[in-house]
């Protein structure tokens, strides 16, 4: 097995901002928060914890060229946008939209009295204008209790293949990605553990790999409450906390466990 390098990203290190509607920790540079070494990681541009107050939320805005999903951990949240979409998203829905050629939307927390806690990615696509588009998949809890459940996946046909749940992916019952880059979701309950078998080169991704199998993977724990320990190096991760695991390879195992009393939800991202 070829020795992984383990890099933690504390959760106190993180981008902070409190904007008393909105309460929200970012991973990378976003919005105020700039610092050089925290800018991307592969295709992932954007990895934010927003909590979101009752009555407030984000208003209409633009987006353009990247996918952008939402993970709704708790709460509500009221999406509208200008292709016409208009839901309430609960826990365990993730919202995935690719903004391509240009999309306006719009976030916001309806209820009376429930703050909203979600996470808010963004992944750098291969391909510029893209068509927008729209998707929202429920993945329940009992689902992702002690295994990682596959929720987001490359499609087969990267071109510019359709964002909708009929597409071809490359996992089955996940939301499609015009990148390499795999999400996997995991409730892990106290004492319990999980492996992860790192994913192959995109089939379309070829040319463009290494050649040699290099993978990486990006690791967050929810801040909530547990820890999560990856075994093959003895480094504990607590709620909030992230880790950049490089020096991996298509195939290896990764084995992550809970050492706590209490269960822990993370969410693991394998990436070209």
């Amino acid at each position: 097995m070829a020795a992984l390098t383990v890099v933690p990203r504390r959760s106190k290190a993180r981008g902070h901002a409190d904007l008393g509607w909105l309460n929200t920790y970012h991973t990378f540079s976003f919005a105020d928060y700039y610092d050089p070494q925290f800018m991307e990681f592969g295709p992932l541009r954007v990895l934010n914890e927003d909590r979101v107050k009752a009555k407030t939320g984000f208003g209409k805005h633009p987006h353009r060229e990247y996918e952008i999903f939402s993970y709704i951990l708790s709460g509500e949240l009221e999406h509208r946008d200008s292709l016409g979409n208009v839901e309430i998203l609960k826990r365990g829905d993730v919202q995935f939209t690719t903004a391509g050629s240009g999309i306006t939307h719009s976030e916001k927390n309806d209820h009376p009295n429930k703050t909203c806690h979600f996470l808010q990615i963004w992944v750098k696509p291969d391909f510029a204008y893209l068509d927008p588009g729209y998707v929202t998949q429920t993945f329940s809890d009992a689902n992702k209790t002690n295994r990682l459940l596959p929720i987001v996946s490359p499609y087969l046909d990267t071109t510019n293949a359709p964002t909708d749940a009929s597409s071809t992916t490359v996992l089955d019952n996940t939301i499609g990605v015009h990148t390499d880059l795999f999400t996997f979701a995991c409730t892990l309950e106290p004492g319990q553990s999980v492996v992860h078998s790192v994913q192959s080169a995109h089939p379309n991704r070829k040319a463009k790999s290494s050649g040699n199998g290099a993978r990486r993977l990006y690791l967050h724990v929810v801040d909530q409450t547990g820890a999560i320990t990856i075994v093959d190096s003895n480094t504990t991760l607590q709620a909030g906390d992230g880790a950049f695991v490089t020096e991996v390879k298509s195939r290896q195992t990764l084995e992550l466990s809970n050492p706590t009393s209490e269960k822990v939800e993370f969410l693991l991202f394998d990436m070209a």
